[in-house]
């Protein structure tokens, strides 16, 4: 034979079928994705006291609804409170449903070899922002969003892509928790209410 290296590319005896459940998983996509949700209404989408802060989740992959390549949700944050500061590897933005306030920000150096490294820079960078105003987060970006009315509470709506979690790059990260939160602590409707309403101290 030519191949020279024909002793070992005839080795091995494992069969799989993984081109056909390739073709499977598309014949079964139609079926599978009529029962999922085109529409989330308000009573479906889940409340969560993260450490990020209080969150009303819109579309996130556990939620069952078609969207495949997006998580969204809408973030509180109580008169004069703060979120979480994290930093995550896929870049996100906010619309700015209701209120006014400031983001601080961090970029970082990255390296990515056979090894992830990165580094905080010392420089924060403030960015003022209101109702009907997009906040944008790069990659990488350490970062934190302030509420600057002391009577009224902020919504943000953010979207995020889910894409970088397929490919192994879930880089999350958490460096400070929203003051609210509190381990172990399931959320109520009067929680909630009372988060909304908490005049700044």
């Amino acid at each position: 034979m030519a191949w020279g290296e024909s002793k070992t590319w005839l080795s091995g005896t494992e069969h799989q079928d993984l081109y056909q459940q390739l073709l499977d998983d598309a014949a079964a996509a139609p079926v599978r994705n009529s029962k999922r949700k085109k529409v989330v209404h308000p009573g479906e989408m889940p409340w969560e006291m993260s450490r990020q802060g209080l969150l009303k989740h819109l579309l996130n992959e556990q939620m069952n609804t078609r969207m495949e390549s997006v998580d969204a949700y809408m973030q509180i944050i109580a008169p004069g409170s703060r979120s979480g500061k994290h930093r995550h590897l896929a870049e996100e933005c906010l619309y700015v449903l209701e209120g006014r306030g400031y983001d601080l920000h961090q970029d970082c150096d990255v390296e990515i070899t056979d090894t992830y490294h990165w580094k905080v820079q010392d420089e924060v960078k403030r960015y003022e922002w209101e109702a009907g105003d997009v906040i944008y987060i790069p990659p990488n970006t350490v970062h934190q969003h302030f509420n600057a009315d002391p009577a009224r509470p902020v919504r943000l709506i953010s979207a995020i892509n889910r894409i970088y979690e397929k490919f192994g790059l879930n880089d999350l990260e958490q460096l400070e928790d929203a003051p609210e939160y509190k381990p172990g602590v399931t959320l109520t409707a009067q929680m909630v209410a009372e988060l909304i309403n908490k005049k700044a101290k």
